[in-house]
């Protein structure tokens, strides 16, 4: 029922929910509100998620690598209007309680378990059905990813997912930088909304360590969904006018604070041409399902920069992929 984005002559796993890379969507309107309730699984799926605390439980007490688990969302839903003169993009995003170990009882059972019914959570949920109208529970995952520019020297930053992190995603090129909103880091003390542009700024220090004081600007491009591992997403572009290569990969040396999830970096000319051949030359495999819509996003907003604002910027980008394609004989 939801379309997937197409690159490369690649079709992904990500629905493109909102934003086309012409224009950022305003941090004044994103809407998040956050209800303190936590979500509820229907009796048999709670039995599921006390069987993975259980075996989390028993491999921390025997010394063994295991995950832990912390608070975070479940997305209620996703709603998308428009202002009523200039119509710009104003999303709304209700929130309420969850936690990792309810993130994997669903995000590991997607497909290989069957309920009493005989149907997979894929079956029930989310095929018979529209996906983006999944029950909160089924949606205990939000992901902020960033597209990350070096302004010094032009590059667009892409990082490979560490083979230690959990889930479907490891060991596959990803955004620069990734984080899923936990209530820990991102639900502000004081009662203020949770701050999406926030987060962004969290994971380009946490996984990239760039500061605030680097003055990266920040600007979120769209929301997709992640319809193989069904996780929701907001993509960002972060564009550090006096950071270069050199300059953080020297920086990494001296230490990262999640330096363990990613295993290896890319730093490829941020041109349409580079950053697409790039796309095309790895293996579909090795991408995780929202990257390759997150970084075309990305060249499309560097685009219509180019042209002073001009949305035609886009067609740039799809010259630029049609001679990728035709380069490589796609």
């Amino acid at each position: 029922m939801r379309d997937r984005f197409t690159v490369v002559g690649r079709v992904t796993g990500c629905h493109l929910f909102e934003g086309d890379g012409t224009r950022p969507i305003d941090e004044e309107n994103v809407h998040v509100s956050y209800t303190p309730k936590r979500v509820q699984f229907p009796q048999e799926i709670a039995a599921w998620r006390r069987s993975i605390e259980a075996e989390e439980e028993r491999k921390e007490a025997c010394g063994l690598q295991h995950r832990w688990n912390n608070a975070r969302f479940a997305v209620e839903r996703v709603v998308v209007t428009r202002t009523h003169l200039a119509e710009e993009p104003v999303v709304s995003l209700t929130l309420r309680d969850a936690d990792y170990f309810d993130f994997l009882t669903t995000s590991l059972n997607l497909d290989g378990r069957r309920q009493r019914n005989g149907l997979t959570l894929r079956q029930q949920y989310l095929e018979g059905g529209d996906p983006a109208d999944a029950p909160s529970w089924m949606n205990c995952s939000f992901g902020i990813n960033v597209a990350l520019e070096t302004g010094k020297d032009g590059k667009m930053l892409f990082s490979r997912r560490s083979a230690q992190v959990a889930g479907p995603n490891s060991a596959r090129w990803n955004s620069s930088a990734n984080e899923g909103l936990a209530q820990q880091h991102d639900l502000p003390r004081d009662g203020s909304p949770i701050s999406l542009h926030a987060v962004a700024r969290r994971a380009l220090f946490e996984e990239l360590a760039v500061h605030d004081g680097d003055k990266p600007r920040v600007e979120l491009l769209g929301f997709g969904l992640d319809l193989d591992n069904h996780q929701w997403a907001a993509f960002f572009r972060a564009v550090v006018p006096e950071l270069d290569e050199p300059t953080l990969r020297l920086r990494w040396t001296r230490g990262i604070t999640d330096k363990w999830e990613h295993d290896r970096f890319e730093f490829v000319d941020a041109d349409p041409e580079s950053v697409l051949g790039f796309l095309a030359d790895e293996p579909q495999a090795l991408w995780t399902p929202c990257a390759p819509a997150l970084f075309y996003l990305a060249l499309v907003r560097g685009a219509v920069e180019r042209l002073g604002g001009d949305p035609a910027g886009r067609v740039t980008v799809e010259r630029a992929e049609q001679k990728v394609m035709s380069d490589r004989g796609l």
